[in-house]
């Protein structure tokens, strides 16, 4: 990410309405730390979720950023569970600013974005926090948009599933076809044959962020298959996990810890760490510089691991670790050459590299790689 221009709070409250379609804000923030001259400044931060915060899942990890967030000096915590991707989003925001004083609101959902463009003019005093990572130039300028690079955190897990595999047939069950989940899915499949080159993937795409019926049969016929890991990328990996643990089978989680779900079978999981969002707090009430766009990985502790399962070896843990120190150190490139998809085509000669901060890379990827059994579209193979 280029550094340009620098915005903080009182830049922001200076600008005339005619700026909002400036381009170019984007700064990195520094270290997580408290400003000395923001420690006495009181602020209230509000968490809105799309769903219950005790899912498993998606909205459980944004709930435990709040719990970190609110652990700063001064910072009071609001929230509001289950709240739809509509208008009543925008109600919400609204009345958290106007009843309860929110300066920073986290809206945790990805449909959320359209409802805080429109609110974000109206409110120049007040930061809204997507995790999504979707603002572009002419975005509000005191809207931030972040996320974490998953496919990462995929990858060491794929490392755990292609050394405990006894059948070498794991499986990525994932929600929509959309970019990330095909990044995911390439991450676990690639660290998963980068240390068990017989290792298949088997892919079913569900067609819902939420449908623990089909996610439940997903599971169930791939263990009739002779699938003995899974991972599932749905908004609450939970059914996933607690049916993989009661067929026998090894589990990777997502979003947050699942560990408790699956004593006997959980190796490792993908999270995120949306506790980053405690620096745009300090940064706001502190006058500082914010981004509006921030993403990364290990290296920017955007994402991290799972403890480990009771059963997984120490040497199995020891690889896990070092392919997360080589993401942090930028000497373990995802993709890298020479590559090719499920259907031979090559996406990458010899040579080819494409680094890990990519983004535009990663969000043309429409494609599954070598290994992974499946379709980009709906269903299984």
């Amino acid at each position: 990410m280029t550094d340009q221009k620098k915005y903080s709070r009182r830049d922001m409250l200076k600008m005339s309405a005619n700026v909002m379609g400036m381009a170019g804000m984007m700064a990195v923030l520094p270290g997580l730390g408290l400003r000395a001259a923001a420690a006495g400044e009181e602020i209230t931060v509000g968490f809105i979720y799309t769903g219950p915060r005790d899912d498993f899942g998606w909205n459980q990890a944004h709930a435990v950023a709040a719990r970190r967030i609110a652990e700063l000096p001064g910072v009071r915590l609001i929230e509001q569970e289950n709240v739809p991707e509509t208008n009543a989003v925008a109600n919400v925001m609204e009345s958290m600013i106007r009843l309860d004083g929110a300066k920073v609101l986290f809206p945790t959902s990805f449909g959320y974005w359209p409802f805080i463009q429109r609110l974000a003019p109206r409110f120049d005093d007040v930061l809204f926090v997507h995790a999504g990572g979707l603002w572009k130039d002419g975005d509000a300028p005191n809207t931030i948009g972040y996320r974490g690079f998953m496919e990462e955190g995929h990858y060491c897990a794929g490392i755990a599933a292609g050394r405990m595999t006894e059948t070498n047939r794991i499986a990525f069950i994932g929600s929509l076809p959309l970019y990330f989940i095909f990044n995911n899915c390439n991450g676990f499949t690639l660290g998963a044959r980068s240390v068990n080159p017989d290792v298949t993937c088997r892919v079913i795409i569900t067609g819902d962020w939420n449908d623990p019926v089909r996610e439940a049969e997903a599971v169930n016929s791939l263990v009739d298959q002779g699938v003995d890991v899974i991972v599932a990328n749905t908004d609450s990996p939970q059914v996933c996990i607690e049916t993989a643990e009661r067929r026998g089978i090894y589990s990777c989680g997502y979003h947050t810890d699942q560990s408790s779900l699956a004593p006997n079978g959980f190796l490792t999981g993908a999270e995120w760490n949306w506790a980053r969002g405690a620096d745009f707090v300090e940064a706001w009430r502190g006058d500082g510089d914010y981004p509006n766009l921030y993403r990364g990985g290990f290296a920017r502790d955007m994402v991290s691991l799972s403890p480990f399962g009771a059963n997984v070896p120490e040497d199995v843990r020891e690889e896990v670790l070092a392919a997360r120190q080589g993401f942090v150190d930028d000497t373990l490139p995802l993709y890298a050459g020479p590559l090719r998809d499920n259907e031979g085509n090559t996406i990458l000669e010899e040579g080819e590299v494409v680094s890990n901060t990519d983004h535009e890379f990663k969000v043309g990827v429409d494609w599954l790689v070598e290994g992974a059994i499946g379709r980009t579209g709906l269903g299984d193979s």
